[in-house]
């Protein structure tokens, strides 16, 4: 059996997101236009203030510095102008990955576990988010955060800490649903990736606690096509993932249907409660693209507006 290291898994899950993340526009969080407060970076506001980016001609006014002056514009025409510069405060946006036992499922060994698939779309997300100038923390799988970072440094290192993740056992005992940190920067974004079969309450109590503290939340189902249609038939004994015990089910197409429902009202749930806080939910199946998944969570992050 070929043992895979943590710096392999690492560069293996680096390449995958560098091709897709090949594939779609530069990502940029649209971040709520909060106080001046917020530390600067480079996000672009669409006002005068400190930054690199041209903003706008103005004229000039008595208040202006001599060195403000524009000569090359003001040479053009009768008046002297003043370039203006746009102002931009970068935005942290949490990112966590669920690496859980329940996320190492898959149903053939031709298509990757849940962790996997959840990883390489993350950091895509990551790749993107720094590439438009934007800090990322990551959140450990208990829920727990780490530095902020921005630029490619942080991107590798959220690709190490995934593929560590990937290639060692799960915490023991860790909760189906993590609380998260109290320390999570107010109004930043927050980015979940993960089966999220966990109670609907659980899930629910992470999510709401998240929201009163002003984070911006997308949700991203990741499940195998196996958990959605149940395909199987006859006797089956079905062992759970996360201690929950073995049962046998002696004809598997009769519960599929019930089964299906349970799901579907899940999933429900898990909609109900993302609209109701304001947060934008999306699906992904591990034997579909990535590409649609991660271009609708582009448009919902770049799309948010409170």
């Amino acid at each position: 059996m070929k043992t895979v290291s943590k710096r392999e898994e690492s560069h293996n899950l680096r390449v995958q997101a560098d091709a897709i993340s090949a594939t779609l526009p530069p990502l940029l969080v649209a971040a709520r236009r909060i106080a001046a407060s917020v530390q600067l970076g480079s996000h672009g506001r669409r006002r005068a203030g400190v930054g690199d980016s041209f903003w706008q001609f103005r004229p000039y006014s008595k208040d202006d510095s001599p060195q403000a002056i524009d000569w090359r514009q003001s040479g053009k025409v009768d008046m002297v102008y003043v370039r203006e510069r746009e102002w931009v405060a970068a935005q942290t946006a949490c990112l966590w990955c669920d690496t859980s036992p329940s996320m190492r499922y898959r149903s053939s060994p031709k298509l990757p576990t849940k962790a996997e698939r959840a990883a390489v779309m993350m950091i895509t997300v990551a790749e993107l988010l720094v590439d438009g100038g934007e800090r990322i923390m990551r959140l450990t799988s208990d829920g727990k955060p780490q530095r902020a970072a921005a630029g490619r440094i942080a991107v590798a290192r959220l690709a190490d800490a995934l593929g560590a993740d990937l290639v060692g056992d799960p915490i023991e005992d860790a909760p189906e649903m993590p609380a998260f940190g109290v320390s999570l920067p107010r109004h930043s974004s927050i980015v979940l990736m993960s089966d999220f079969l966990a109670p609907l309450e659980q899930v629910e109590a992470s999510v709401r606690a998240l929201s009163r503290r002003g984070l911006n939340g997308h949700m991203m189902q990741v499940l195998d096509p196996a958990e959605e249609t149940l395909p199987f038939s006859g006797r089956v004994r079905f062992v759970g993932m996360e201690r929950e015990g073995a049962t046998v089910i002696d004809r598997a197409e009769e519960a599929r249907a019930g089964y299906i429902k349970k799901l579907n009202t899940h999933r429900d749930g898990l909609r109900a409660l993302a609209a109701s806080i304001g947060w934008s939910f999306g699906l992904h199946h591990t034997d579909h693209s990535p590409q649609p998944a991660l271009a609708a969570l582009h448009n919902a992050i770049t799309g948010y507006r409170r």
